[in-house]
């Protein structure tokens, strides 16, 4: 009860309202400029939390630039330094993964540049504020789901094998183990089919990753898959296998595709982020920072398991929280 009330929250229209640099015109924040580093504006779940960044910021009468690492450190590195030079107010980061965050910190600092992480995490390294899902709870419910799923069919017993986001990430590390122990609490009995990483973040790269684990795995009846787009190369690899019915679906984060899946039954169930607000919640922490305040060291926002029974209840919601509007 308490997270759909979060939600419906979030969902309404004082999003934006009450917080950050309240007392700043637009004309004492002129030539100000907020920069998000981002892994890859390609994949949905960022290009939303970028635009939760901007309209937050905007708001305040910040400039904004998103900058595509394209999921390459030396790119992040390269971009961080380039707006460092310039001078930006301050930095927004959601990092290639964590092992690459402290690089962009320690040049943060010696420009004396505020910084906020927008998930992914860092090993090290001073920041101002982090804003997290839930990732441990979330795939967790994620889990609980597809077991139940898969105990409906009589196919506990059979193999469910994971395609996932980086392990290097410490979301990454969240999910796989909040999936498995989810898995265990639903009631699955089987085996694992094996766990595939992520590199190039493409439903072609999934496709790949699936067709060998069908091959591998004829037993498999269940697949999770970690982040939003690779999902509908699992789905296409399952049908070109013509597989079809026999393997159930897990999926992460949301994109608008997943909404037609989910009230079909192609996915059984979408634990989704919700990056709009996630870029919302980063941007209020940046701008306190620039206030003068301290915002919360890591602030957490929940994750919605999302299944084809509650999508029609929940839409109204995510809508804006998941998807940025774009459904």
């Amino acid at each position: 009860m308490e997270r759909r009330s979060f939600l419906k929250l979030a969902a309404g229209t004082t999003l934006l309202a009450g917080t950050g640099l309240a007392g700043l015109s637009a004309a004492a924040a002129a030539g100000k400029e907020i920069v998000y580093l981002t892994p890859g504006l390609d994949l949905p779940f960022w290009r939303y939390l970028s635009k939760g960044i901007e309209a937050t910021v905007k708001a305040k009468g910040f400039n904004f630039q998103a900058l595509d690492s394209h999921n390459s450190a030396e790119t992040q590195l390269r971009n961080a330094q380039d707006s460092i030079a310039r001078g930006v107010a301050g930095i927004v980061i959601s990092p290639t993964d964590s092992s690459t965050a402290p690089s962009v910190l320690a040049l943060a600092q010696k420009a004396n540049i505020p910084v906020v992480i927008g998930d992914i995490g860092t090993n090290s390294g001073d920041y101002a504020s982090f804003i997290i899902s839930d990732n441990y709870e979330g795939a967790h419910d994620v889990g609980v789901a597809l077991a139940e799923a898969l105990k409906a069919k009589g196919w506990e017993g059979g193999s469910v094998g994971i395609v996932a986001i980086s392990q290097a990430r410490k979301n990454g590390q969240a999910r796989t183990k909040g999936f498995l122990d989810g898995l265990k609490k639903g009631g699955f009995t089987g085996k694992e089919a094996g766990l595939q990483q992520m590199q190039s973040y493409t439903a072609d790269e999934t496709f790949k990753f699936t067709q060998d684990m069908l091959t591998a795995n004829p037993d498999m009846r269940g697949l999770f898959i970690q982040t939003d787009q690779p999902a509908i190369g699992a789905l296409r690899a399952i049908k070109a296998a013509r597989r079809d019915g026999e393997v159930l679906v897990a999926a992460f984060d949301g994109i608008p595709e997943f909404v037609d899946l989910l009230k079909s039954g192609e996915l059984v169930v979408s634990g989704m982020q919700q990056p709009y607000l996630m870029g919302v919640k980063s941007g209020e922490a940046l701008l306190e920072v620039l206030d003068g305040k301290t915002p919360a060291k890591e602030i957490t926002v929940p994750i919605v398991a999302i299944t084809s029974t509650n999508i029609e209840q929940e839409l109204p919601t995510i809508r804006q929280t998941v998807f940025a509007n774009e459904v």
